[in-house]
């Protein structure tokens, strides 16, 4: 094991963290919605608090030096924020679930595609696509975890597709700012800009300000989870893996979500696994350390 390997394992392992946190999050949604709150309320309410909290931490600065990196942190806010989570949330109304997640997961291949357009140095070579291929065929197994039966809804598995295709361009545009301003700047830059253009969604969908549900403590307590560890914690995680790791290796854990999710599912809300579950977690695991070993051939 090389000197390099050896301090990328840190980065890794803090990959690894933080998709398992965020594949815990889809439970903690549904308990949310299930108490009286809309997609757009959790989006706003977790991005709030997150906004609160690294506002304390993270530099008093309140633009970008130039007026195009503050541009580029609209598109962050964007990307990696409402138009993200407003896509995927929406799509849920005319798709199955297990349609949203699988074509969520095929974020590390727009992301991979996404860079080699851009960049070209981040190539796809043959132990990536084998990996991902792995992976993905993981994830459907996984996700469907016994029940094969896949109904298409054009629009919502196109809506899917975008939110795929937004975090693939979050990645791009998080390289970019990442080469000129520290993580913590960046991070809430993403969080002021994600509420800012989440605003006029209330024009169609009002904001829940009912006391009544807000005060119980399974919605607040949900909500702290999302914005302080899943929104602040793991963008910022993120954001240094990004930097460290790259945007295609950094993506191919992605496909790990899935995997949590089925977990914390059958834990938390007593859902079945099946035999056909566990064989699509070994290939989710095994087709990202495949994919993953794809620098080292």
């Amino acid at each position: 094991m090389t000197t390099t390997t050896k301090s990328l394992i840190g980065f890794h392992l803090l990959a690894a963290i933080t998709v398992a946190i965020w594949g815990t999050t889809f439970v903690s949604t549904k308990i949310l919605i299930n108490n009286g709150l809309s997609a757009t309320d959790i989006l706003f309410y977790r991005f709030l608090i997150a906004y609160i909290c690294i506002w304390f931490i993270a530099p008093k600065k309140l633009f970008a030096d130039t007026w195009k990196d503050e541009g580029v942190c609209v598109l962050l806010g964007l990307t990696g924020g409402s138009l993200y989570f407003i896509a995927e949330n929406t799509a849920l109304y005319y798709t199955l679930a297990s349609n949203v997640a699988l074509i969520i997961c095929t974020t590390p291949i727009l992301t991979a595609a996404v860079s080699y357009f851009f960049y070209k140095k981040e190539l796809l070579g043959t132990r990536f696509i084998i990996g991902s291929a792995m992976a993905l065929l993981g994830v459907a197994l996984v996700i469907f975890n016994g029940s094969f039966i896949l109904q298409l809804n054009p629009i919502g598995d196109l809506l899917t597709l975008v939110a795929a295709l937004m975090w693939a361009f979050y990645c791009l545009f998080l390289k970019r700012m990442n080469a000129k301003y520290s993580v913590l700047f960046v991070t809430r830059k993403v969080f002021s800009y994600g509420l800012i253009t989440l605003l006029p969604f209330f024009f169609i969908y009002p904001l829940q300000t009912d006391f009544s549900i807000l005060s119980q403590s399974l919605v607040w307590g949900n909500l702290l989870f999302l914005g302080i560890l899943a929104s602040m914690v793991c963008y910022i995680t993120w954001t240094l893996v990004i930097d460290r790791l790259g945007m295609v290796c950094a993506a191919n854990y992605i496909y790990v979500i899935p995997l949590i999710t089925l977990i914390t599912s059958a834990i938390v809300i007593d859902e079945q696994v099946t035999f056909i579950a566990l064989i699509g977690s070994i290939l989710i695991l095994s087709g990202v350390y495949f994919a993953e070993k794809r620098g080292r051939e």
